[in-house]
């Protein structure tokens, strides 16, 4: 998995493309705690649900259903994050389907359920450069920095990179 600091770098560059008058500060941290929720699925080992299960660790939680089901919630929560249905479901599905498509690009662990429940099988991206997180409150070791530096170059700089050019062109663009 990634880690719970890389996760919220997608909604949170999301929803500073889609601008304040669209998105308020509310969704963006909604939708940055979508992005880590279905890490929540950890609390399976303490019921002896094994890794495997598709009720296990990187299971259900990381498929777009759930992610759905995370965006049909922020539907009805629209008035609270004061922003129009679609809108608050489109940053909340987007932060919660960020994670798995993150964590697919690990070089570790089992793959994402991304397709459940019409698949149980898990998942990569051909291209897995991002080192995976240890679970637990492993990555603050070296092997932690290791994956944090993976992380900001693999995940942080692009999306830095995207929201910078995005910044300066959209002026132009406009004009």
């Amino acid at each position: 998995m990634a880690t719970i600091f890389t996760h919220p770098v997608i909604p949170v560059v999301a929803g500073l493309l889609a601008g304040k008058e669209r998105v308020s500060r509310r969704l963006i941290i909604w939708s940055s705690i979508a992005s880590v929720l279905p890490d929540a699925d950890v609390i399976a080992f303490r019921f002896g649900i094994s890794y495997a299960s598709e009720f296990g660790h990187r299971g259900f939680t990381h498929s777009i259903v759930f992610a759905a089901f995370l965006g049909l919630i922020a539907v009805l929560c629209s008035n609270y994050f004061k922003a129009k249905r679609h809108i608050a479901f489109l940053m909340v599905f987007i932060g919660a389907l960020s994670h798995p498509f993150l964590d697919a690009f690990t070089n570790g662990g089992l793959g994402v359920a991304i397709f459940w429940p019409l698949d149980i099988a898990r998942y990569f991206w051909p291209l897995t450069p991002i080192e995976v997180s240890p679970i637990g409150a492993g990555f603050f070791s070296s092997r932690g920095a290791d994956v944090l530096l993976s992380e900001l170059f693999w995940v942080w700089l692009p999306a830095l990179i995207i929201l910078l050019l995005a910044k300066f062109l959209m002026p132009i663009i406009k004009k």
